[in-house]
């Protein structure tokens, strides 16, 4: 565990930052010590390296968050992701160091295209989009941006906390099978989360939510976490539930 002074300094961020990210609900603690000291474990240090992979790319900080906190975030898929714009920007710097370097041997050249951006914001606009895509409905993620906003960070420690709560719910009854009331139970309390916190979750929606985490695999990694087999359960519960 690494204090928030600690982390400030191998971070090369201020710790105002730190908390700031704290208040938003970007980056919380790991631990707050009666003291009411900040302690950071490797998990939230990994989380704050991704934060600052997305600031260098020039994401906002509720793209940021959105992202991260998104079912479908995969860390080795961001990191390719990562990877690519970063190459993008690298080749950028080498063609204006190529053009400095030709300039102090004497060419006259009054080239410009090295300083052109334009596909690296293209790339950057397209990435920060996944999100919304993802969500499938542009009018729900619009509700989703406008409620999230407003969150206090104790507002979103409760939101994780409900939503791990739902999970546990739906592993404590994969042994009864999807169709058993307790399954459909927490069918119905997932559904009333997602309504409450983001966005108005119709039967509709919650369907194609039901297919997406199965048939995207970063869904699926993340909810599996919880419990090995986990995504598929809540699948076929929701699938159920909506058919009924």
């Amino acid at each position: 565990m690494k204090t928030v002074h600690e982390v400030s300094q191998c971070a090369g961020i201020s710790v105002r930052t730190l908390h700031y990210y704290d208040q938003i609900g970007l980056l919380f603690p790991s631990e707050v010590t009666d003291a009411g000291y900040r302690l950071y474990d490797d998990t939230a240090i990994s989380r704050l390296q991704q934060i600052m992979f997305y600031r260098e790319l020039g994401f906002a900080l509720k793209d940021i968050r959105g992202i991260l906190a998104s079912d479908s975030f995969d860390e080795a898929d961001a990191l390719t992701k990562h990877r690519k714009l970063l190459l993008m920007k690298r080749e950028r710097l080498d063609a204006l160091i190529g053009l400095v370097d030709r300039i102090l041997k004497g060419e006259k050249t009054m080239s410009f295209t090295e300083f052109d951006e334009t596909q690296i914001e293209a790339q950057r606009r397209a990435y920060a989009k996944e999100a919304r895509e993802r969500w499938g409905n542009t009018d729900a993620y619009a509700q989703s941006e406008q409620k999230t906003a407003q969150y206090s960070k104790q507002q979103w420690k409760t939101i994780h906390n409900e939503a791990a709560e739902i999970y546990r719910q739906f592993a404590s009854h994969m042994d009864e099978g999807a169709g058993s009331e307790g399954a459909q139970q927490a069918v119905r309390q997932w559904q009333a989360y997602i309504t409450k916190y983001f966005y108005t979750c119709t039967n509709d929606i919650l369907a194609g939510l039901g297919q997406m985490y199965t048939a995207d695999e970063r869904f699926a990694k993340n909810i599996d976490a919880h419990a090995p087999g986990l995504a598929a359960f809540m699948s076929e519960a929701i699938r159920i539930y909506c058919l009924s």
